[in-house]
């Protein structure tokens, strides 16, 4: 049986989860997400295809695995999941105290300051996951981004049907940035400091002369600021917030050093 079919009937009938079978189909999937062998979701042209299958074993991994105390020098933890390994291998930069759970990939040459990395997450190559940044579970993170301190990545197992968060190439995302529910951020756009954008909120472009409101992404090239709008309620009329884009990015712009200069020519701080 294939495994995506096994894990199906896994999930329709949790008694099975007792099989030897069944736990060595879902370890060898959680391997392989590790590996970057499969993933939580994959670009299809502009499209991305959720594998609801996949986070269906990531469910499904937790209940099989025994609670366990894991030591690294004189840090305890005491936890279901194991930590990732092998960095020197994978020519991954980590500095102490940066986390990853077996389970996420990180493809090579991705520098992680101290910060988090859950299961079923996906950072490519070249990406910076500056200190204190969170990845959560299943969030998929491109080519050459750079997460810059104290980002909050959205994470999400349940309903197996919702999308993770995407976070497209040569992305920069501003510190303190918060981006969840699924949110996608399209290629090389740049988000200033302390953007929110969750699955409701309101992306309002206003470079041109009438404005343009998006939901739940970012097209690319975008430049954002935190912003707001006048919301009426029962108790008056009151600011709710919202992220602006306010031009896009030029294509002498570079992937690295010249992304401070985008912020800096809309005045936005990094």
């Amino acid at each position: 049986m294939h495994r995506k079919d096994l894990i199906e009937e896994i999930w329709n009938d949790k008694s099975l989860l007792k099989q030897q079978e069944s736990k060595d189909a879902i370890s060898s999937i959680i391997e392989d997400l590790d590996k970057g062998k499969l993933r939580v979701a994959e670009p299809k042209g502009k499209e991305w295809l959720v594998n609801e299958w996949i986070k269906k074993a990531v469910i499904l991994y937790f209940p099989i695995r025994p609670m366990e105390t894991i030591k690294v020098g004189p840090f305890e933890f005491h936890d279901k999941i194991p930590l990732k390994t092998n960095y020197s291998e994978q020519k991954i930069r980590v500095v102490p105290h940066a986390i990853a759970r077996y389970g996420s990939f990180i493809n090579k040459e991705v520098i992680m300051m101290p910060s988090y990395i859950n299961i079923g997450a996906y950072v490519d190559s070249g990406t910076m996951v500056d200190t204190w940044a969170t990845v959560g579970s299943c969030a998929q993170i491109g080519k050459n981004v750079h997460i810059s301190g104290g980002v909050g990545i959205g994470g999400v197992l349940e309903p197996v049907q919702a999308a993770p968060v995407i976070i497209e190439d040569g992305c920069f995302i501003g510190s303190r940035c918060i981006i969840v529910e699924g949110v996608k951020i399209e290629k090389e756009a740049v988000l200033g400091a302390n953007v929110t954008i969750t699955a409701n909120s309101k992306v309002i472009d206003v470079s041109g002369d009438e404005p343009i409101e998006y939901r739940g992404y970012v097209p690319e090239r975008s430049v954002v600021i935190p912003g707001s709008y006048s919301k009426k309620f029962p108790a008056g009329e009151y600011q709710t917030s919202a992220a602006l884009i306010i031009g896009k990015r030029k294509k002498s712009t570079d992937l690295k050093t010249s992304l401070n200069e985008v912020l800096r020519e809309n005045n936005i701080a990094v």
